[in-house]
């Protein structure tokens, strides 16, 4: 499609939605042809992040895909960044709504999704150009697969990386996942699948996307993708970082029901130990907050040095 949008399908590229409204309604010409892949980027409160996730989505090689953009009611210039990117770009389609929670936000998403394969990108976090090149053409291949997954850079708040992100050293086997969480970042997954198992469920709020992808492990085959293709950012005011307690006491309800499922209760039970660790780190420029893949790593058509890419997180190219 067209990064240029004429004064008619501008008026398609926002909508405001009630928080009892999942579907948002687009009109289409007769002859609309969906985009093969949904990106979903939930939203809230990011301003100082956003322009970069929203830039990393856009500078796919692989082109056939929107990227939905759900609100969930910022505050801060959240939107306002949102709206000029969907008045930039076909591509991007923003819902404004009213402020419901990270997992009514997804569910909602979801819903709205025109494409067959979605994806999520948080709105803190990047992706790697190459990241749908690189994963549809998994699911293209292989209909037995319901769902791929990569590895992951992780950066700290000022988008200097940190190093490959400790889950990506776990190997996958249904088993595996009900103590540890390596489906992580990025996943692309079918639509398909993610009806079959009845999408997010609320109740999981805080770790809804680990819960769905126990249940997608009961219903279908998940392929490892073993290149970072996903920069995850740490900071002080990521949900990994503020309802640590919460993520632990819904990730047990997850694990028992899981458990249950498929049928171990009589044999297994769930053990926890929560162990508290402490560090002291080196506090983030302003400077270096808004991180972009480097024209070298664009450029290249091979793997990329993963020596440079640990020690250097470069600037974003915004143009799509």
């Amino acid at each position: 499609m067209s990064s240029n949008q004429n004064s008619n399908s501008l008026n398609h590229s926002i909508a405001t939605v009630s928080p009892n409204f999942a579907d948002a309604l687009w009109p289409q010409p007769v002859d609309f042809k969906p985009p093969l892949v949904s990106i979903i980027m939930p939203v809230y409160n990011r301003d100082r992040y956003l322009e970069v996730a929203i830039s990393s989505v856009l500078s796919q090689t692989y082109r056939d895909f929107e990227l939905l953009i759900w609100d969930d009611g910022s505050t801060d210039r959240s939107l306002d960044i949102a709206n000029h990117y969907a008045q930039q770009d076909a591509r991007v389609r923003v819902i404004a709504a009213t402020h419901q929670g990270a997992a009514h936000t997804l569910k909602g998403a979801y819903a709205a999704a025109q494409g067959t394969y979605i994806g999520q990108v948080d709105s803190d976090d990047a992706l790697d150009f190459r990241a749908l090149e690189l994963t549809v053409p998994v699911l293209n291949s292989h209909p037995e697969v319901g769902m791929v997954y990569t590895d992951h850079w992780q950066i700290n708040a000022g988008g200097q990386v940190q190093g490959l992100g400790h889950r990506c050293q776990i190997p996958y086997s249904p088993d595996r996942l009900l103590i540890d969480f390596m489906t992580f970042h990025f996943r692309l997954l079918r639509r398909s699948v993610y009806e079959q198992i009845g999408g997010f469920r609320e109740a999981f709020e805080s770790i809804e996307d680990y819960d769905l992808c126990l249940r997608l492990s009961e219903v279908t085959e998940i392929w490892h993708l073993n290149q970072p293709l996903y920069y995850y950012r740490l900071h002080p005011t990521s949900v990994s970082s503020t309802r640590t307690i919460e993520q632990v006491l819904k990730s047990q309800l997850a694990i028992n029901e899981a458990i249950v499922r498929r049928g171990l209760s009589d044999r297994y039970q769930l053990r926890v130990e929560v162990q508290a660790r402490f560090f002291i780190d080196k506090k983030p420029t302003d400077a270096g907050a808004v991180p972009a893949t480097s024209q070298r790593l664009q450029q290249s058509d091979s793997i990329p040095d993963e020596e440079s890419d640990r020690a250097s997180y470069a600037s974003y190219s915004h143009a799509a």
